[in-house]
């Protein structure tokens, strides 16, 4: 146990004392020897002359919630399919992003792994899970873990987890957990009282920053790293999904994620698998995706959240807050992004008020390094009533954003129950256990959003369980028209993926995009293919570059063939073809 500025820690196993010695090797750390059952024993610390019991940050297990004690875990004792999983890497792979507690009505490791079979139908390759450490009550967003070794209980716990990812491996796909590194939760948060894992050198919108560069950091970026390795290695997840990475402050010649990075690689070369990190960040600095060698940071990708804004914008015409720069000419910023990787590359920026960002590589940087969303959970979610994109919008423009995200140049990632255009919301939803907290939650939610005009009964109680029971996806949509078609047109476009090498081509310097603002149509070029989008509510003739010699997909189905190099494209449809 390290807990550098006690005098005394006792550690509390099954019920019987056990005070603890300092490690001469290692200072700030405690040892005990105790018996104890591996895959049973309860046990917790006391520090000094503080009567709480309180939980190993290391837990593997809190079966009672985040202020319990902890269990021990013996991970070797799981019995994972004997069929061996070879790894999925994250070039060419498309990602599904999904809420275990939301995703089912059960909510829960096993329900989620019953629906693994939707996910094999329609194509995709990896699942990316929102976080699942321990936080206080039964349900939330996952954001406000505090046990980063262990595994929320109303999900399933460890066992879940790892039942989960066995299940998803014998179905050919790879998992990807979320994870958070740059804050803990508001409430169960008790590494401070052991060491200095937090400082007040640098603040975030958090509070104060994790401590990566200051007095005591050397053992917190372990920690930090022990957690990521432990997913990879004890749950076999295959890759890491890093949250807000740009509040990650470390003003250290060797950066936090460079640390990270190197400690993944060395795993994977240990256990012969790929394993992969994904950040997300909103600096569009090319360093967080450069390879180590080459001076970077070393992440295998990084969220791209300009090609949603552009997207977004252009299909609802929505322009407010950072919307703004994106709604202004939406077609060509969308063609910008699609060849340039960023829209903001060091533009001006209205929203922050400066320039932002830095070029990518086009030539060096492969265009798989971005992710590419038309929903994510957090740009559904952190809207005032959680609306999706489909909530309004009519399916033929939603066909188009699809086709645009699937057919190009970045790694895809859809959001659950994109694929059929669900019209069930994505809410902020809690459930604080402290009272004090609850209220605070309630009131700044609404308070966020006031600015914007909404009243505050508008504004769904995130306490309420309303709120989230009416987040859950409804499995009864994807056999009802219009969602039915919807869900079609999106195993079509990922049949596609893997049917043209042209759709998944790293070469960011290969794609080429035209588009016509007033015209409202969009043409996007990938070797001899070609996806072309009409948004507006009049028929276009679209020149493709050269004749067309196959139509490959459109929707609806009633687009018509080209005629030579130009192509009649009726109101908000979409064709994808060969030239």
């Amino acid at each position: 146990m390290w807990a550098p500025v006690a005098h005394r820690v006792l550690l509390e196993l099954d019920g019987a004392a056990h005070p603890m010695r300092r490690d001469p090797d290692r200072p700030g750390w405690w040892l005990a020897d105790a018996p104890a059952d591996p895959d049973r024993s309860r046990y917790g610390f006391r520090l000094d002359d503080d009567p709480q019991l309180l939980p190993d940050p290391r837990s593997a297990r809190q079966p009672d919630g985040p202020d319990g004690p902890s269990q021990l875990v013996d991970h070797r004792a799981f019995r994972w399919s004997d069929t061996p999983w070879q790894g999925r890497s994250l070039p060419g792979s498309v990602l599904y992003e999904l809420h275990i507690g939301t995703f089912t009505p059960e909510g829960t490791f096993d329900a989620a792994a019953a629906r693994l079979d939707h996910l094999v139908d329609l194509g995709v390759d990896l699942v990316e899970l929102l976080p699942v450490c321990p936080f206080p009550g039964s349900h939330g967003w996952g954001y406000d873990g505090v046990s980063l070794w262990a595994v929320h209980e109303p999900y399933g716990g460890p066992e879940g987890l790892k039942r989960f990812v066995d299940a998803a491996h014998r179905r050919g796909l790879g998992v990807v957990l979320d994870v958070v590194h740059n804050h803990l939760g508001p409430s169960g948060n008790y590494l401070p009282r052991f060491g200095p894992y937090f400082t007040d050198r640098h603040h975030t919108p958090w509070g104060s920053a994790v401590n990566l560069d200051a007095p005591g950091s050397d053992e917190v970026r372990d920690y930090l790293v022990g957690s990521a390795l432990s997913w990879l290695r004890d749950y076999r997840v295959d890759g890491l999904r890093l949250d807000a990475v740009h509040a990650l402050v470390d003003t250290r010649a060797v950066h936090f994620l460079e640390q990270l990075s190197a400690a993944v690689e060395s795993l994977a070369a240990g256990t012969g698998r790929p394993l992969f990190l994904i950040g997300e960040s909103d600096l569009n600095d090319p360093r967080v995706i450069t390879p180590r060698e080459a001076g970077g940071l070393g992440l295998d990708a990084q969220w791209s959240d300009d090609l949603h804004h552009c997207l977004h914008a252009a299909l609802t015409g929505e322009d407010q807050a950072y919307y703004g720069d994106f709604a202004v000419r939406p077609l060509t910023g969308l063609a910008r992004t699609l060849t340039r990787g960023w829209y903001h590359d060091g533009r001006w920026c209205s929203f922050r008020g400066r320039t932002h960002g830095r070029p990518l590589d086009r030539q060096r940087t492969p265009a798989h390094r971005l992710l590419g969303y038309l929903q994510t959970h957090d740009q559904v979610g952190n809207r005032a009533t959680g609306d999706r994109i489909s909530a309004g919008l009519d399916p033929r423009l939603l066909a188009a954003g699809a086709a645009l995200v699937l057919t190009g140049p970045f790694t895809p990632m859809l959001f659950m129950g994109e694929e059929w255009g669900a019209h069930t919301p994505w809410q902020f939803f809690t459930d604080h256990q402290d009272p004090a907290l609850a209220e605070a939650v309630r009131t700044g939610r609404r308070r966020e959003f006031a600015g914007h005009g909404w009243a505050p009964d508008d504004v769904p109680d995130p306490q309420a369980l309303s709120t989230f029971l009416g987040s859950k996806l409804d499995w009864t949509e994807p056999h009802r028209k219009p969602h039915a078609d919807l869900l079609a047109w999106y195993r079509t476009l990922l049949a596609l993926r893997r049917a043209h090498p042209a759709f998944t081509d790293p070469r960011l310097a290969a794609v080429h995009a035209e588009a016509d603002e007033e015209q409202r149509w969009l043409v996007l070029h990938r070797g001899g293919h070609r996806t072309a989008v009409n948004l507006g509510d009049e028929p276009r003739l679209v020149p493709l570059g050269a004749p067309a010699r196959a139509t490959l997909a459109a929707f609806p189905a009633t687009v018509g063939a080209p005629d030579g190099a130009s192509l009649l494209l009726p109101p908000r449809s979409t064709w994808i073809g060969r030239t």
